[in-house]
Protein backbone atom coordinates (compact mmCIF):
# COMPACT_ATOMS: atom_id res chain seq x y z
CA UNK A 1 0.00 0.00 0.00
CA UNK A 2 1.16 3.34 -1.23
CA UNK A 3 0.59 6.27 1.49
CA UNK A 4 0.15 8.57 -0.99
CA UNK A 5 -3.16 6.59 -2.64
CA UNK A 6 -4.75 7.40 0.51
CA UNK A 7 -2.81 10.50 1.89
CA UNK A 8 -3.43 13.64 0.52
CA UNK A 9 -0.20 15.25 -1.44
CA UNK A 10 0.89 18.41 -0.68
CA UNK A 11 -0.58 19.45 -4.07
CA UNK A 12 -3.90 17.79 -3.18
CA UNK A 13 -3.76 19.40 -0.06
CA UNK A 14 -4.78 22.73 -1.91
CA UNK A 15 -3.13 25.24 -0.28
CA UNK A 16 0.72 26.21 -1.08
CA UNK A 17 0.43 28.99 1.69
CA UNK A 18 0.85 26.36 5.03
CA UNK A 19 4.44 25.26 6.30
CA UNK A 20 2.47 22.31 7.46
CA UNK A 21 4.15 19.14 5.86
CA UNK A 22 2.29 16.79 4.11
CA UNK A 23 2.17 14.22 6.74
CA UNK A 24 4.90 12.33 9.13
CA UNK A 25 6.06 8.95 10.33
CA UNK A 26 6.81 6.99 13.00
CA UNK A 27 4.30 8.37 15.43
CA UNK A 28 2.11 6.54 18.43
CA UNK A 29 -1.55 7.30 17.85
CA UNK A 30 -4.07 6.56 20.90
CA UNK A 31 -7.25 7.00 20.61
CA UNK A 32 -9.38 8.24 24.31
CA UNK A 33 -12.47 6.99 23.88
CA UNK A 34 -15.21 9.40 25.97
CA UNK A 35 -13.91 12.56 27.77
CA UNK A 36 -13.32 10.51 31.25
CA UNK A 37 -10.54 8.93 29.32
CA UNK A 38 -9.19 12.19 27.87
CA UNK A 39 -9.69 14.42 30.84
CA UNK A 40 -7.38 12.00 33.08
CA UNK A 41 -4.50 11.98 30.79
CA UNK A 42 -4.53 15.43 29.95
CA UNK A 43 -4.93 16.02 34.01
CA UNK A 44 -1.57 13.72 34.40
CA UNK A 45 0.06 15.76 31.73
CA UNK A 46 -0.48 19.00 32.88
CA UNK A 47 0.82 18.15 36.04
CA UNK A 48 4.02 17.04 35.00
CA UNK A 49 4.71 20.51 33.02
CA UNK A 50 7.50 22.36 34.25
CA UNK A 51 9.95 25.62 33.91
CA UNK A 52 10.31 26.28 30.64
CA UNK A 53 7.72 23.59 29.29
CA UNK A 54 4.79 25.02 26.77
CA UNK A 55 1.23 24.47 26.57
CA UNK A 56 -0.71 25.77 23.77
CA UNK A 57 -4.21 24.85 23.68
CA UNK A 58 -7.33 25.77 21.30
CA UNK A 59 -10.69 25.71 21.98
CA UNK A 60 -14.85 26.08 20.70
CA UNK A 61 -15.96 26.72 23.91
CA UNK A 62 -13.45 26.18 27.80
CA UNK A 63 -15.50 25.92 31.29
CA UNK A 64 -12.55 26.96 33.30
CA UNK A 65 -14.68 25.53 36.11
CA UNK A 66 -14.95 21.83 34.44
CA UNK A 67 -13.29 19.03 36.41
CA UNK A 68 -10.84 17.05 34.80
CA UNK A 69 -11.61 14.41 37.73
CA UNK A 70 -13.71 13.46 39.95
CA UNK A 71 -12.34 15.09 42.89
CA UNK A 72 -10.49 18.18 40.84
CA UNK A 73 -8.33 19.88 39.59
CA UNK A 74 -10.66 22.02 37.44
CA UNK A 75 -9.49 23.00 33.71
CA UNK A 76 -8.35 26.82 34.88
CA UNK A 77 -6.43 25.26 38.11
CA UNK A 78 -4.71 22.91 36.16
CA UNK A 79 -3.55 25.61 33.46
CA UNK A 80 -2.71 28.21 36.32
CA UNK A 81 -1.06 25.65 37.94
CA UNK A 82 1.30 24.98 35.29
CA UNK A 83 1.67 27.87 34.64
CA UNK A 84 2.81 29.17 38.40
CA UNK A 85 5.61 26.35 37.86
CA UNK A 86 6.87 28.16 35.13
CA UNK A 87 5.47 26.73 31.82
CA UNK A 88 4.60 28.54 28.99
CA UNK A 89 0.70 29.05 28.69
CA UNK A 90 -0.60 30.24 25.32
CA UNK A 91 -4.44 29.67 24.10
CA UNK A 92 -6.50 30.41 21.31
CA UNK A 93 -10.48 30.16 22.28
CA UNK A 94 -13.62 31.13 20.15
CA UNK A 95 -16.01 34.03 21.13
CA UNK A 96 -18.94 33.68 19.73
CA UNK A 97 -20.47 36.36 16.94
CA UNK A 98 -24.01 35.08 18.25
CA UNK A 99 -24.03 35.66 22.27
CA UNK A 100 -28.07 35.13 22.38
CA UNK A 101 -27.63 31.66 20.74
CA UNK A 102 -25.86 30.59 23.36
CA UNK A 103 -22.46 29.76 21.19
CA UNK A 104 -20.36 29.89 24.41
CA UNK A 105 -19.35 33.29 25.00
CA UNK A 106 -19.43 33.97 28.32
CA UNK A 107 -17.83 30.58 29.08
CA UNK A 108 -14.65 31.13 26.87
CA UNK A 109 -14.35 34.97 28.57
CA UNK A 110 -14.23 33.45 31.99
CA UNK A 111 -12.00 31.21 31.02
CA UNK A 112 -9.08 33.08 28.94
CA UNK A 113 -9.57 35.51 32.09
CA UNK A 114 -8.52 32.68 34.47
CA UNK A 115 -5.05 31.99 32.37
CA UNK A 116 -4.36 35.86 31.68
CA UNK A 117 -4.65 35.90 35.81
CA UNK A 118 -1.22 34.02 36.24
CA UNK A 119 0.58 34.87 33.75
CA UNK A 120 -0.44 33.31 31.08
CA UNK A 121 -1.89 34.31 27.51
CA UNK A 122 -5.60 33.25 25.98
CA UNK A 123 -6.85 35.10 23.35
CA UNK A 124 -10.65 35.04 22.51
CA UNK A 125 -10.14 35.08 18.61
CA UNK A 126 -13.19 35.45 16.21
CA UNK A 127 -10.69 35.87 13.42
CA UNK A 128 -13.44 34.19 11.04
CA UNK A 129 -15.73 35.00 8.29
CA UNK A 130 -19.05 37.08 9.60
CA UNK A 131 -21.21 33.83 11.28
CA UNK A 132 -18.21 31.30 11.33
CA UNK A 133 -16.41 29.78 14.27
CA UNK A 134 -13.38 28.51 15.30
CA UNK A 135 -14.28 25.02 16.21
CA UNK A 136 -10.60 23.49 16.55
CA UNK A 137 -10.17 21.44 19.70
CA UNK A 138 -6.38 20.35 20.53
CA UNK A 139 -3.88 20.78 23.03
CA UNK A 140 -0.04 20.53 22.86
CA UNK A 141 2.34 19.72 25.85
CA UNK A 142 5.84 20.27 24.83
CA UNK A 143 8.61 19.52 27.34
CA UNK A 144 12.22 21.93 27.17
CA UNK A 145 14.69 19.16 28.06
CA UNK A 146 13.04 16.01 27.21
CA UNK A 147 11.09 16.23 23.91
CA UNK A 148 10.70 12.33 24.23
CA UNK A 149 7.27 13.43 26.14
CA UNK A 150 5.73 15.82 24.14
CA UNK A 151 2.01 15.04 23.18
CA UNK A 152 -0.76 16.15 21.64
CA UNK A 153 -4.13 15.12 21.82
CA UNK A 154 -6.79 16.07 18.98
CA UNK A 155 -10.38 15.49 18.73
CA UNK A 156 -13.58 16.73 18.93
CA UNK A 157 -13.93 17.11 22.95
CA UNK A 158 -14.13 20.59 24.13
CA UNK A 159 -12.49 21.77 27.95
CA UNK A 160 -15.92 22.62 29.39
CA UNK A 161 -19.19 21.09 30.81
CA UNK A 162 -20.48 17.84 29.68
CA UNK A 163 -17.72 16.04 28.01
CA UNK A 164 -16.57 14.31 30.90
CA UNK A 165 -18.32 10.66 30.63
CA UNK A 166 -17.51 7.34 30.80
CA UNK A 167 -18.54 3.80 29.06
CA UNK A 168 -21.42 3.73 32.01
CA UNK A 169 -22.76 6.53 30.04
CA UNK A 170 -24.61 8.30 33.38
CA UNK A 171 -22.95 12.08 32.07
CA UNK A 172 -20.92 14.44 33.53
CA UNK A 173 -22.38 16.26 36.73
CA UNK A 174 -21.44 19.39 35.42
CA UNK A 175 -23.81 19.63 32.33
CA UNK A 176 -23.72 22.33 29.60
CA UNK A 177 -27.98 23.23 28.85
CA UNK A 178 -29.22 20.17 26.98
CA UNK A 179 -32.82 19.23 25.84
CA UNK A 180 -34.38 17.73 28.18
CA UNK A 181 -35.23 14.64 26.69
CA UNK A 182 -31.23 13.78 27.48
CA UNK A 183 -31.56 13.92 31.32
CA UNK A 184 -30.52 15.92 34.29
CA UNK A 185 -26.65 14.63 33.74
CA UNK A 186 -26.74 14.03 29.47
CA UNK A 187 -24.94 10.96 28.38
CA UNK A 188 -22.00 12.08 25.78
CA UNK A 189 -20.12 9.87 23.66
CA UNK A 190 -17.07 11.10 22.47
CA UNK A 191 -13.63 10.59 20.83
CA UNK A 192 -10.24 12.57 21.13
CA UNK A 193 -6.98 10.81 20.15
CA UNK A 194 -3.37 11.25 21.98
CA UNK A 195 -0.59 11.60 19.29
CA UNK A 196 3.34 11.16 20.14
CA UNK A 197 6.05 11.83 17.88
CA UNK A 198 6.93 14.10 14.48
CA UNK A 199 3.12 14.96 14.51
CA UNK A 200 3.61 16.84 17.80
CA UNK A 201 5.40 19.63 15.97
CA UNK A 202 2.76 19.85 12.80
CA UNK A 203 0.14 20.17 15.43
CA UNK A 204 1.66 22.78 17.21
CA UNK A 205 2.73 24.14 13.64
CA UNK A 206 -1.24 25.02 12.97
CA UNK A 207 -1.38 26.92 16.22
CA UNK A 208 2.09 28.95 15.36
CA UNK A 209 0.02 29.66 12.14
CA UNK A 210 -3.10 30.91 13.79
CA UNK A 211 -1.64 32.78 16.49
CA UNK A 212 0.88 35.02 14.61
CA UNK A 213 -2.74 35.66 12.39
CA UNK A 214 -1.97 39.81 12.57
CA UNK A 215 -5.82 40.22 11.96
CA UNK A 216 -7.42 41.62 15.10
CA UNK A 217 -8.92 39.28 17.48
CA UNK A 218 -12.30 40.63 17.02
CA UNK A 219 -13.74 43.53 14.75
CA UNK A 220 -15.95 45.31 17.66
CA UNK A 221 -14.52 48.08 18.45
CA UNK A 222 -15.78 47.69 22.16
CA UNK A 223 -15.30 44.56 22.77
CA UNK A 224 -11.47 45.03 21.27
CA UNK A 225 -11.23 48.30 24.13
CA UNK A 226 -12.50 45.77 26.78
CA UNK A 227 -9.91 42.87 25.69
CA UNK A 228 -7.19 45.60 25.66
CA UNK A 229 -8.33 47.32 29.02
CA UNK A 230 -8.54 43.51 30.74
CA UNK A 231 -5.45 42.87 28.72
CA UNK A 232 -6.46 39.62 26.77
CA UNK A 233 -6.01 41.41 23.00
CA UNK A 234 -2.17 40.80 24.48
CA UNK A 235 -0.52 38.17 21.51
CA UNK A 236 3.20 37.93 22.14
CA UNK A 237 5.30 36.26 19.91
CA UNK A 238 5.82 32.89 20.60
CA UNK A 239 9.49 31.26 21.04
CA UNK A 240 10.69 29.37 18.34
CA UNK A 241 9.76 26.16 17.74
CA UNK A 242 12.00 23.28 18.65
CA UNK A 243 13.20 20.62 17.08
CA UNK A 244 10.31 17.57 16.49
CA UNK A 245 9.79 15.09 18.95
CA UNK A 246 11.30 11.86 17.69
CA UNK A 247 9.84 8.82 16.60
CA UNK A 248 7.73 6.81 18.97
CA UNK A 249 5.44 4.63 17.32
CA UNK A 250 4.61 3.10 13.73
CA UNK A 251 1.75 5.29 12.83
CA UNK A 252 1.61 8.08 9.94
CA UNK A 253 -0.43 10.77 10.72
CA UNK A 254 -1.85 13.24 8.34
CA UNK A 255 -2.98 16.48 9.45
CA UNK A 256 -6.51 17.74 7.83
CA UNK A 257 -8.14 21.62 8.11
CA UNK A 258 -10.91 23.51 6.65
CA UNK A 259 -10.48 27.29 6.50
CA UNK A 260 -12.74 29.40 5.02
CA UNK A 261 -11.35 31.73 2.63
CA UNK A 262 -11.29 35.03 4.82
CA UNK A 263 -11.95 38.55 2.81
CA UNK A 264 -8.65 39.11 4.51
CA UNK A 265 -7.16 36.13 4.08
CA UNK A 266 -5.29 34.08 6.87
CA UNK A 267 -1.63 34.48 5.97
CA UNK A 268 -1.16 30.42 6.55
CA UNK A 269 -4.54 29.69 3.47
CA UNK A 270 -4.72 33.39 1.60
CA UNK A 271 -7.70 31.45 -0.26
CA UNK A 272 -8.97 29.46 2.25
CA UNK A 273 -8.34 25.48 2.72
CA UNK A 274 -10.38 22.49 2.16
CA UNK A 275 -7.97 19.60 2.60
CA UNK A 276 -10.75 17.62 5.07
CA UNK A 277 -13.26 18.00 2.52
CA UNK A 278 -10.51 16.54 -0.04
CA UNK A 279 -9.27 13.63 2.01
CA UNK A 280 -12.84 12.54 2.10
CA UNK A 281 -13.26 12.60 -1.48
CA UNK A 282 -9.68 10.74 -2.03
CA UNK A 283 -10.48 7.83 0.63
CA UNK A 284 -14.56 7.50 -0.01
CA UNK A 285 -13.45 6.92 -4.01
CA UNK A 286 -11.31 4.32 -2.77
CA UNK A 287 -13.95 2.65 -0.16
CA UNK A 288 -14.56 -0.87 -1.21
CA UNK A 289 -15.81 -2.90 1.76
CA UNK A 290 -17.23 -0.61 5.22
CA UNK A 291 -17.64 3.00 5.64
CA UNK A 292 -17.71 3.36 9.57
CA UNK A 293 -18.96 6.94 10.58
CA UNK A 294 -20.03 8.56 14.09
CA UNK A 295 -20.81 12.04 13.59
CA UNK A 296 -22.94 14.63 15.74
CA UNK A 297 -25.22 16.04 12.40
CA UNK A 298 -24.89 14.34 9.51
CA UNK A 299 -26.49 17.63 7.18
CA UNK A 300 -26.96 18.75 3.89
CA UNK A 301 -26.66 16.69 0.71
CA UNK A 302 -23.85 18.20 -0.89
CA UNK A 303 -21.91 16.99 1.78
CA UNK A 304 -23.52 13.35 1.93
CA UNK A 305 -22.43 13.15 -2.05
CA UNK A 306 -19.11 11.52 -2.03
CA UNK A 307 -20.25 8.72 0.22
CA UNK A 308 -23.76 8.31 -1.93
CA UNK A 309 -21.60 8.07 -4.63
CA UNK A 310 -19.68 4.96 -3.84
CA UNK A 311 -22.26 3.55 -2.45
CA UNK A 312 -23.42 3.88 -5.86
CA UNK A 313 -20.04 2.86 -7.16
CA UNK A 314 -19.78 -0.43 -5.33
CA UNK A 315 -22.53 -2.77 -4.91
CA UNK A 316 -20.87 -4.86 -2.05
CA UNK A 317 -20.05 -1.67 -0.46
CA UNK A 318 -21.94 -1.43 3.19
CA UNK A 319 -22.29 1.74 5.57
CA UNK A 320 -22.79 2.15 9.53
CA UNK A 321 -23.59 5.58 10.62
CA UNK A 322 -24.03 6.28 14.45
CA UNK A 323 -25.77 9.52 15.03
CA UNK A 324 -27.62 11.70 18.05
CA UNK A 325 -31.03 10.97 18.19
CA UNK A 326 -32.60 14.27 19.18
CA UNK A 327 -30.55 17.68 18.12
CA UNK A 328 -28.96 19.31 20.34
CA UNK A 329 -29.64 23.61 21.45
CA UNK A 330 -27.43 25.56 19.52
CA UNK A 331 -28.75 28.15 17.48
CA UNK A 332 -33.18 29.24 17.50
CA UNK A 333 -32.96 27.59 13.75
CA UNK A 334 -30.93 24.27 14.32
CA UNK A 335 -34.16 22.08 15.36
CA UNK A 336 -36.53 21.81 12.89
CA UNK A 337 -34.09 22.87 10.18
CA UNK A 338 -31.88 20.36 10.87
CA UNK A 339 -34.69 17.69 11.14
CA UNK A 340 -35.39 18.93 7.13
CA UNK A 341 -31.29 18.73 6.36
CA UNK A 342 -30.78 15.52 8.45
CA UNK A 343 -34.06 13.63 6.36
CA UNK A 344 -32.88 14.73 3.22
CA UNK A 345 -28.81 13.24 3.61
CA UNK A 346 -30.26 10.06 4.74
CA UNK A 347 -32.66 9.82 1.50
CA UNK A 348 -29.82 10.37 -0.56
CA UNK A 349 -27.20 7.65 1.25
CA UNK A 350 -30.35 4.98 0.81
CA UNK A 351 -31.14 5.80 -2.02
CA UNK A 352 -27.77 4.66 -3.17
CA UNK A 353 -27.18 2.18 -0.74
CA UNK A 354 -30.40 0.30 0.07
CA UNK A 355 -30.41 -2.11 2.49
CA UNK A 356 -26.87 -1.96 2.92
CA UNK A 357 -26.81 1.38 4.63
CA UNK A 358 -27.48 1.53 8.81
CA UNK A 359 -28.21 4.36 10.72
CA UNK A 360 -28.51 4.16 14.42
CA UNK A 361 -28.07 6.35 17.90
CA UNK A 362 -27.29 5.32 21.01
CA UNK A 363 -29.06 5.23 24.51
CA UNK A 364 -27.78 3.98 28.02
CA UNK A 365 -28.79 1.20 30.14
CA UNK A 366 -31.44 3.18 31.56
CA UNK A 367 -32.97 4.24 28.22
CA UNK A 368 -31.64 7.79 28.20
CA UNK A 369 -30.31 8.73 25.00
CA UNK A 370 -26.87 9.33 24.72
CA UNK A 371 -25.75 12.29 22.97
CA UNK A 372 -22.97 11.73 20.12
CA UNK A 373 -20.53 14.15 19.55
CA UNK A 374 -17.61 11.81 18.08
CA UNK A 375 -16.57 13.26 14.75
CA UNK A 376 -14.82 9.86 13.93
CA UNK A 377 -14.39 7.73 10.46
CA UNK A 378 -13.25 4.19 9.65
CA UNK A 379 -12.74 3.36 5.68
CA UNK A 380 -12.54 -0.71 5.03
CA UNK A 381 -10.35 -0.72 8.37
CA UNK A 382 -7.17 1.09 6.94
CA UNK A 383 -7.98 4.79 6.79
CA UNK A 384 -8.84 6.62 10.24
CA UNK A 385 -10.17 9.99 11.01
CA UNK A 386 -10.80 11.53 14.32
CA UNK A 387 -11.25 15.36 14.70
CA UNK A 388 -13.27 18.35 15.07
CA UNK A 389 -15.01 18.53 11.99
CA UNK A 390 -18.66 17.29 11.33
CA UNK A 391 -20.15 16.09 8.01
CA UNK A 392 -21.98 19.25 7.07
CA UNK A 393 -21.25 22.11 4.92
CA UNK A 394 -19.83 24.50 8.01
CA UNK A 395 -17.24 21.78 9.05
CA UNK A 396 -16.18 21.30 5.14
CA UNK A 397 -16.28 25.03 4.29
CA UNK A 398 -16.78 27.95 6.81
CA UNK A 399 -15.28 27.22 10.17
CA UNK A 400 -12.03 26.05 11.11
CA UNK A 401 -11.98 22.53 12.03
CA UNK A 402 -8.44 20.39 12.62
CA UNK A 403 -8.62 16.31 12.37
CA UNK A 404 -5.90 13.71 12.82
CA UNK A 405 -6.20 10.89 10.18
CA UNK A 406 -4.02 7.57 10.53
CA UNK A 407 -2.32 4.73 8.10
CA UNK A 408 -0.64 2.36 10.76
CA UNK A 409 2.51 0.72 9.04
CA UNK A 410 1.61 -2.36 10.45
CA UNK A 411 -0.80 -4.64 9.10
CA UNK A 412 -3.59 -6.65 11.54
CA UNK A 413 -3.26 -10.43 11.40
CA UNK A 414 -6.53 -11.43 11.84
CA UNK A 415 -8.79 -12.39 9.01
CA UNK A 416 -9.61 -10.68 6.36
CA UNK A 417 -6.37 -9.78 5.33
CA UNK A 418 -5.64 -6.66 3.90
CA UNK A 419 -6.45 -4.09 7.08
CA UNK A 420 -4.40 -2.09 9.17
CA UNK A 421 -4.45 -2.33 12.94
CA UNK A 422 -5.10 1.28 14.12
CA UNK A 423 -8.25 1.71 11.72
CA UNK A 424 -9.20 -1.67 12.82
CA UNK A 425 -8.13 -1.77 16.41
CA UNK A 426 -9.91 1.92 16.93
CA UNK A 427 -13.49 0.36 15.06
CA UNK A 428 -13.72 -2.55 17.27
CA UNK A 429 -13.34 -0.96 20.18
CA UNK A 430 -16.27 1.50 19.11
CA UNK A 431 -18.57 -0.96 17.86
CA UNK A 432 -17.80 -3.35 20.80
CA UNK A 433 -19.13 -0.70 23.11
CA UNK A 434 -22.26 -0.35 21.17
CA UNK A 435 -22.99 -3.84 21.49
CA UNK A 436 -21.76 -4.29 25.08
CA UNK A 437 -19.29 -7.14 23.51
CA UNK A 438 -16.52 -8.49 25.69
CA UNK A 439 -13.30 -7.78 24.61
CA UNK A 440 -12.50 -11.01 23.96
CA UNK A 441 -15.21 -11.43 21.86
CA UNK A 442 -14.35 -8.64 19.11
CA UNK A 443 -12.53 -10.60 16.90
CA UNK A 444 -15.98 -11.35 15.52
CA UNK A 445 -16.26 -7.91 13.85
CA UNK A 446 -13.16 -7.87 11.61
CA UNK A 447 -15.39 -9.35 9.05
CA UNK A 448 -17.43 -5.95 7.79
CA UNK A 449 -20.60 -8.24 6.83
CA UNK A 450 -20.46 -9.81 10.17
CA UNK A 451 -20.31 -6.68 12.02
CA UNK A 452 -22.74 -4.69 9.84
CA UNK A 453 -25.28 -7.81 10.35
CA UNK A 454 -24.43 -8.05 14.61
CA UNK A 455 -25.18 -4.05 14.80
CA UNK A 456 -28.47 -4.78 12.99
CA UNK A 457 -29.34 -7.49 15.23
CA UNK A 458 -28.28 -5.91 18.38
CA UNK A 459 -31.05 -2.64 17.64
CA UNK A 460 -33.62 -5.21 16.26
CA UNK A 461 -33.76 -6.84 19.58
CA UNK A 462 -33.60 -3.69 22.05
CA UNK A 463 -36.50 -2.32 20.06
CA UNK A 464 -38.67 -5.35 20.13
CA UNK A 465 -38.01 -4.95 23.72
CA UNK A 466 -38.89 -1.23 23.73
CA UNK A 467 -42.19 -1.91 21.59
CA UNK A 468 -43.07 -4.85 23.79
CA UNK A 469 -43.26 -2.46 27.23
CA UNK A 470 -39.90 -3.69 28.21
CA UNK A 471 -40.96 -6.33 29.63
CA UNK A 472 -38.36 -8.72 31.02
CA UNK A 473 -34.89 -8.68 31.27
CA UNK A 474 -33.53 -5.21 28.68
CA UNK A 475 -30.98 -7.54 25.87
CA UNK A 476 -27.72 -5.63 25.98
CA UNK A 477 -26.52 -3.35 23.86
CA UNK A 478 -27.17 0.27 23.20
CA UNK A 479 -28.03 0.87 19.43
CA UNK A 480 -31.48 1.95 18.57
CA UNK A 481 -32.62 1.97 14.87
CA UNK A 482 -32.34 5.70 13.87
CA UNK A 483 -36.20 6.55 13.25
CA UNK A 484 -36.56 9.37 9.79
CA UNK A 485 -36.70 12.75 10.68
CA UNK A 486 -40.43 13.69 11.99
CA UNK A 487 -41.59 16.92 11.79
CA UNK A 488 -45.31 18.21 12.61
CA UNK A 489 -47.15 20.21 9.53
CA UNK A 490 -47.10 23.55 11.81
CA UNK A 491 -43.24 23.18 12.14
CA UNK A 492 -42.79 21.71 8.28
CA UNK A 493 -44.57 25.16 7.59
CA UNK A 494 -41.90 27.60 9.56
CA UNK A 495 -38.86 25.62 8.82
CA UNK A 496 -39.22 24.16 5.31
CA UNK A 497 -38.48 27.96 3.29
CA UNK A 498 -35.85 28.73 5.43
CA UNK A 499 -34.29 25.60 4.57
CA UNK A 500 -34.98 25.97 1.16
CA UNK A 501 -34.56 29.96 0.59
CA UNK A 502 -32.22 30.90 3.53
CA UNK A 503 -30.75 28.66 5.91
CA UNK A 504 -28.82 25.24 4.90
CA UNK A 505 -29.39 22.52 7.82
CA UNK A 506 -26.77 23.77 10.27
CA UNK A 507 -28.48 26.89 10.81
CA UNK A 508 -26.30 29.23 8.86
CA UNK A 509 -27.17 31.59 6.11
CA UNK A 510 -27.45 30.05 2.51
CA UNK A 511 -25.19 32.88 1.40
CA UNK A 512 -22.56 31.61 3.29
CA UNK A 513 -22.27 28.53 1.73
CA UNK A 514 -21.27 29.92 -1.34
CA UNK A 515 -17.89 31.09 0.30
CA UNK A 516 -16.23 28.41 -1.78
CA UNK A 517 -16.41 24.70 -3.12
CA UNK A 518 -14.83 21.44 -1.86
Amino acid sequence: MRIEDWFLTEEERGNPATGLEPWSAGNDVRPLVHGAAYFAELNACLAELGKDDLLLFADWRGDPDERLAPDGPSVGAAMAAAAERGALVRGLIWRSHLDQLRFSSAENRHLGEDIEATGGQALLDTRTKPGGSHHQKFVILRHDRDPARDVAFVGGIDLCHSRRDDVTHEGDPQRAPMPAVYGPRPPWHDVQVAIRGPAVAHVAQVFWERWADPAPESRDPLRRLRDHLQRLDDAPALPEPGPPPPPAGHHNVQLLRTYPARRRGYPFAPHGERSIAHAYRKVLARARSLIYLEDQYLWSTDVIEPFAEALEHRPELRMIVVVPRHPDQDGWLAGPASLIGRADALRRLRTAGGDRVAIYDLENHHGIPIYVHAKVCVVDDIWAAVGSDNVNLRSWTYDSELSCAVLDEHEDPRPPSGALRFARELRLALMAEHLDLPEDERDGLCDPVAAFDAFARSADRLESWHRGGRSGTRPPGRLRPHPSPSLSRLQKLLALPLYRLAIDPDGRPRSLRRSGGF
